[in-house]
């Protein structure tokens, strides 16, 4: 599976500590080879966010990505209440 990095995306990578990075470099890997992997808690979202998925990097920090054909196009990363203020 191919994915993208929206600009907004690799804004909050930046943003993670080095620890979260590596973490993410992880799960991202374990996506595109198994997009629905067990580790990965992948689930549709709702609300602002409908339309896309999220993918647990942590037990708090979520990657939110939608799918444009074949292609993941990953769009936010960070806690669960930067994402979604809860």
């Amino acid at each position: 599976m191919q994915i993208i990095l929206r600009p907004s995306f690799k804004k909050g990578y930046k943003k993670l500590s080095k620890r979260l990075q590596e973490k993410a470099d992880q799960k991202l890997t374990i996506f595109v080879g198994e997009p629905f992997a067990k580790i990965l808690n992948n689930h549709e979202l709702h609300d602002e966010y409908a339309g896309c998925r999220s993918v647990n990097v942590t037990g708090d920090c979520r990657a939110i990505y939608y799918m444009k054909g074949s292609v993941a196009v990953f769009i936010r990363i960070g806690t669960h209440s930067e994402l979604f203020g809860r």
